[in-house]
């Protein structure tokens, strides 16, 4: 196996677990909504999730664990996708959002403040920031 094999194996693994993370967001009421259904698909399409590993993962999303990227930013950006789930069927519940802090904590964001910053991070997603503005509004959130 050469170096690329292991590097693209690991980088599609990293996907199918954020994949995962944000099935577990959706699921968190029992069950997908079209929109959020529509939401995963792009998600799918754009972490270049095989309709096989799609499904796989659908029926068996509590077994990819969390795995937090080492980059600030790319913690924000699976952030912004797991809050953007929450909101997908604009239903801001009190289950999805204990969901989202423990994923916000499973994503690396500290157990002492992760109720602000998901708390910001659902207020933005609300006023339906883009991704760019979403991770700037919180980086200065942290300063």
């Amino acid at each position: 196996m050469s170096i690329s094999d292991l590097f693209d194996s690991g980088f599609q693994k990293r996907n199918q677990d954020h994949f995962a993370a944000i099935v577990r967001v959706a699921m968190s009421d029992g069950v997908i909504t079209d929109e959020e259904k529509a939401f995963l698909d792009r998600l799918a399409n754009n972490l270049d999730i095989s309709a096989n590993d799609y499904q796989e993962i659908l029926q068996d999303y509590n077994s990819h664990p969390i795995n937090p990227p080492s980059n600030y930013e790319n913690r924000l950006e699976r952030l912004y996708d797991l809050t953007r789930m929450v909101y997908a069927d604009h239903i801001r519940d009190a289950e999805q959002v204990i969901l989202l802090e423990k994923l916000g904590v499973g994503l690396g964001f500290k157990s002492d403040n992760v109720k602000y910053v998901v708390d910001k991070a659902l207020n933005l997603v609300d006023q339906g920031v883009d991704r760019d503005t979403f991770v700037e509004e919180i980086k200065q959130m942290n300063r």
